[in-house]
């Protein structure tokens, strides 16, 4: 019996059963990646007490649609607001700073344009540029629409009320 179980969890990823699997990358990695093949970047801003951000981790982040639009359109970044490492980003250094108990870290704080709301989705083009940062939590089919929008360019053809209009 327990070797029925062990086949069956090996070929589980064969039938499809790990797509719905964000793969999340640091920052790091998402700016190598994009220097190998260019695509956009998703940064999905979070912090570990923020109760909003595990509730779209769970609700949003891991249906399939929106792993795959994910996976597909975007180096995907999971990036805590709060984190202690140092991380280079368009030729700046920028690190963590301490305030009161807790701190944030520069990125953040440019990414957020100084506007410390969590979750927050950042959008960047294939140069690393802000297209949109976006607060607050969103449940999978608005997400999926947003991710689209920007991860297939109709933010360059149309505005997003034509565009929510059209894909309703």
């Amino acid at each position: 019996m327990h070797i029925i179980k062990i086949i069956a969890l090996l070929f589980l990823p064969v039938l499809g059963m790990t797509q719905s699997k964000v793969r999340w990358m640091t920052m790091d990695e998402a700016i190598a990646q994009s220097k190998i093949r260019k695509k956009k970047i998703f940064i999905d801003v979070y912090t570990d007490w923020c109760g909003w951000c595990k509730k779209m981790e769970k609700s949003t982040f891991q249906t399939d649609e929106v792993a795959k639009i994910l996976n597909e359109d975007y180096y995907p970044v999971k990036f805590n607001a709060e984190q202690k490492a140092p991380i280079t980003f368009k030729g700046k250094v920028y690190k963590y700073v301490q305030n009161g108990r807790r701190g944030y870290h520069e990125l953040a704080n440019y990414l957020l344009d100084s506007q410390f709301s969590y979750p927050t989705v950042v959008f960047l083009d294939e140069n690393q540029n802000i297209i949109q940062a976006i607060p607050g939590y969103r449940k999978k089919h608005e997400f999926a629409l947003m991710a689209n929008y920007f991860g297939k360019n109709f933010h360059k053809k149309m505005s997003w009320d034509a565009y929510t209009k059209k894909n309703k």
